[in-house]
């Protein structure tokens, strides 16, 4: 399985300023894969060291943070001869050692010719208090699933991915059809890569919503092993509900919709808490759009998405008989699939996504984000049919240079618009380069 965050590992690796990088994503996204098959890959050596429930490791860095100590029992307890020059050192679940985050620290100032590669799913939630995090001493990397072009590779596609990133739309036309299809099976399967692995070797729908069933609850009892008991049942209640939530006419979310009369301070702990764990992805709502786009952030006005578009086909219960009835996939409770398959390229490209509603109209338009100078606005279309008012109206008031629609028509520029084919919102921003100035 092909991970294109591989390459961003590499480039970390060559850089002569590197820090300790720690890679942080929601619980099996694959870091652990990720983090050892760049190992094995790119170096001579690579000494694991995974700290859950590890007491060894607990009371080493409960002790002298001395780095000849650490490298020395580092050492014993991988098995592997460290040697700063063709070893990779990479600490699993580093969460549950907290000290060993701040030993990071002792690692950049003092030892940085060490590679060392940490993950955890929980950082930022499961920190003990009193334990201080090596800020401005380590590197991050945010891992998500697998977008699109990763389904396809995993899946035997090679050559549609290839011309996916040729930006050969003419050709692409040609086998819109295989895409079409492809893209209906990601947004059932999704792209954990779990889930795709099952996939791609049997082809059986039945056994990857086992497996999102399965990892879907874990998730829920990580809410009871790891947050504050009294903020539980609210995590609960608040996951449920997202499913509601976006089946709306009008995604933004409403704490109603969870309990009659509940109120945006007794959820903030826990929605918090979705947001740092990677469970969900929170999406705001700017009142301009303008540059930055964060200083024009509506605080009270967002939409909320889960993580991954098969994980919310799972809690949604989609039936795969979905998937034979020509574009019905896309069009699910009013294209909520559709918009969340969009937010998880966006996001899988490093894109921060937002929102833009008018003040006094039902006008919207479903993400704008910045691309070097512009202010993208982007609008999502699951049916066929290609009205685009809110858009029209956005361009009319705020004259963009660029405005994209993604649908499952082909790509064409017209003058105010630029009409891009959903399987290929994994290149927009390949595209977006190409556009002329």
């Amino acid at each position: 399985m092909f991970r294109q965050a591989i390459h961003d590992l590499i480039h970390w690796k060559n850089r002569p300023d590197r820090k300790p990088l720690i890679i942080r994503g929601a619980r099996q996204v694959g870091k652990t894969w990720l983090m050892r098959e760049f190992g094995r890959t790119e170096y001579q050596r690579c000494a694991y060291i995974n700290f859950d429930n590890n007491a060894r490791m607990q009371e080493l860095f409960n002790g002298d943070l001395d780095i000849e100590r650490l490298v020395t029992a580092l050492r014993i307890e991988s098995g592997v001869a460290i040697d700063a020059r063709d070893t990779l050192l990479v600490f699993d679940e580093v969460q549950e050692v907290p000290r060993a985050l701040a030993a990071l620290k002792y690692f950049n100032e003092n030892a940085p010719q060490y590679h060392i590669v940490a993950a955890g799913s929980l950082l930022g939630v499961a920190l003990h208090p009193g334990t201080s995090f090596p800020v401005g001493k380590v590197e991050f990397l945010d891992l998500s699933p697998l977008d699109f072009r990763e389904f396809l590779l995993a899946t035997g596609n090679e050559s549609l991915e290839q011309l996916l990133a040729s930006l050969d739309f003419s050709l692409m036309k040609t086998f819109k059809g295989r895409y079409i299809d492809l893209l209906k099976q990601y947004c059932y399967v999704g792209g954990m890569p779990e889930a795709v692995a099952r996939f791609a070797e049997t082809r059986e729908y039945s056994s990857v919503r086992e497996i999102q069933h399965r990892i879907l609850t874990a998730y829920e009892q990580d809410f009871s092993k790891h947050a504050p008991a009294a903020t539980v049942p609210r995590l609960r209640m608040l996951w449920a509900s997202i499913p509601a939530q976006l089946a709306k006419e009008n995604r933004k979310f409403v704490y109603g919709l969870i309990r009659q009369g509940a109120r945006a301070r007794e959820y903030e702990l826990a929605m918090q808490w979705l947001v740092d764990c990677g469970l969900v992805i929170k999406v705001g709502r700017v009142a301009k759009p303008d540059m930055p786009l964060t200083a024009y952030q509506d605080f009270g006005a967002f939409k909320l998405f889960v993580l991954d578009v098969g994980l919310l086909s799972a809690l949604s219960g989609l039936d795969d008989r979905s998937l034979l009835e020509g574009s019905n996939i896309f069009e699910e409770f009013k294209g909520t699939l559709t918009e969340q398959y969009v937010l998880q390229q966006l996001v899988a490209t490093g894109i921060r996504p937002y929102y833009w509603s008018a003040e006094k109209s039902t006008g919207e338009i479903d993400f704008v984000f910045q691309q070097g100078g512009d202010i993208v606005p982007l609008e999502v279309k699951a049916a066929e049919n290609l009205q685009s008012k809110s858009l029209k109206n956005y361009c009319l008031k705020y004259r963009p240079r660029v405005a994209v629609r993604t649908s499952l028509s082909d790509y064409r520029q017209e003058d105010w618009l630029t009409n891009v084919p959903l399987y290929a919102i994994p290149v927009l921003t390949e595209i977006l380069k190409k556009l002329p100035a």
